[in-house]
């Protein structure tokens, strides 16, 4: 009877052990890595964690029957920094997705570790278009804007205004290079010539001796292919220099209305940039934008957008799937169309791409502003089609042949 009783009792502890993980629902953990201290921090950093915390409170603060928890880490833009936040909360604090990722070789470096790991990353920082190329991943998805958006829309642009010879004044690391490249591509499809390019180190106050040597080409449009303080540092000393006031058109390829902000109107009219989102290009964008500047004082960039999208999107699918399992919130991802205040009816590309129409704007000038952050003039909208790398053209494994 003693014995029975015991076998009794063992079985009913090893039920209990069996059926505790599954009667015990673990919050969900979201995690936003970014600069949250160097030059693209006002891009990104205490912004997109901000626009994370919103998406999490508008969807009600629960997933799955638990609170949604949110998690911040600075990478300081390096990728052993990157990669021991993101293994720390992947090992030991349980994080199911990772957000934002500014730099692209921070970029490419956690999206390696998320393949591994089999988790989930949505990028809205990063700009490198091999994210969803030879870098692809079936757990990652670039989210708000790319090299190949950002460089092809204005160079059509500005080439349908007549304007065909270019020179390039690139940051030397892989989002620089990317995008020299994609608008390169772009410029020679459409007849246009690519006079020469300076490349920079990273953060480089000086630009100087570039930008002479860009003059001195004489070309139709000088490139900006850097981004943070270098781009504003070359677009302030270009105008020092009077290369607008001489005829020379400015593309800055990755500027926002934070950029201008800055700058001020004087300095950075005329600039063509590329966007996937404005704080006033609709009523919807108007709302979100307000409510984001009651709690930041500064109005959304479109890594922010990007970053209060992805979550929201992310939690839905966590929502229908039942789950945190990285494969079935993929599933739902997928086949759940984008809508919110900076996308109509997106989708998420094999590859990983969400196709997404861009904007090209030319900021306006000093006396065509009518209120504070007026910085934009709509130049035109490209479709997702005409943004997005074909994926004839990609190199994803993913895609098939």
């Amino acid at each position: 009877m003693k014995g029975c009783c015991l076998r009794g009792a063992f079985a009913a502890l090893i039920a209990l052990l069996t059926a505790a993980p599954s009667l015990a629902q673990t919050a969900v953990k979201v995690g936003v890595l970014n600069d949250q201290s160097g030059p693209y921090s006002e891009y990104t950093g205490a912004g997109s964690v901000d626009a994370a915390r919103m998406a999490i409170e508008d969807f009600g603060g629960k997933a799955l029957g638990q609170p949604i928890e949110l998690l911040s880490g600075d990478h300081q833009n390096k990728p052993d920094t990157a990669l021991s936040i993101a293994k720390r909360w992947l090992d030991m604090q349980g994080v199911d997705v990772i957000v934002d990722v500014p730099t692209s070789s921070v970029a490419l470096a956690i999206q390696n570790l998320m393949r591994e790991r089999r988790k989930i990353v949505l990028f809205s920082g990063a700009g490198t278009s091999e994210l969803t190329s030879k870098a692809c991943s079936p757990y990652g998805i670039h989210w708000t804007y790319d090299s190949y958006a950002i460089a092809h829309a204005p160079a059509r642009a500005a080439m349908q205004s007549g304007l065909k010879s270019w020179y390039f004044v690139t940051v030397d690391f892989a989002f620089g290079h990317a995008l020299q490249r994609d608008a390169t591509a772009a410029i020679e499809a459409g007849g246009g010539k690519v006079l020469g390019a300076v490349r920079h180190p990273f953060n480089m106050p000086d630009f100087s001796s570039t930008l002479l040597t860009a003059k001195g080409a004489n070309p139709d449009i000088i490139g900006i292919a850097n981004a943070g303080p270098d781009m504003i540092n070359t677009l302030k000393q270009a105008r020092e220099f009077g290369m607008p006031a001489e005829g020379q058109k400015i593309v800055a390829f990755l500027m926002t209305t934070m950029d201008v902000h800055g700058l001020g109107l004087r300095v950075a009219q005329g600039a063509l940039a590329t966007e996937s989102f404005y704080w006033d290009i609709n009523e919807a964008s108007r709302g979100f934008a307000r409510r984001f500047f009651e709690r930041n004082r500064k109005m959304p960039t479109m890594i922010h957008a990007g970053v209060y999208g992805a979550v929201t999107h992310y939690l839905k699918a966590v929502a229908a799937a039942g789950s945190t399992d990285s494969d079935a919130v993929m599933q739902e991802m997928r086949i759940t169309p984008i809508n919110d205040m900076m996308t109509r009816d997106g989708t998420i590309r094999v590859d990983g791409r969400v196709m997404r129409e861009f904007h090209v704007f030319e900021v306006k000038a000093p006396g065509e502003s009518k209120a504070p952050w007026d910085y934009y003039r709509l130049v035109r909208t490209i479709s997702p089609q005409e943004g997005a790398l074909p994926l004839s053209e990609s190199q994803c494994n993913l895609v098939k042949r």
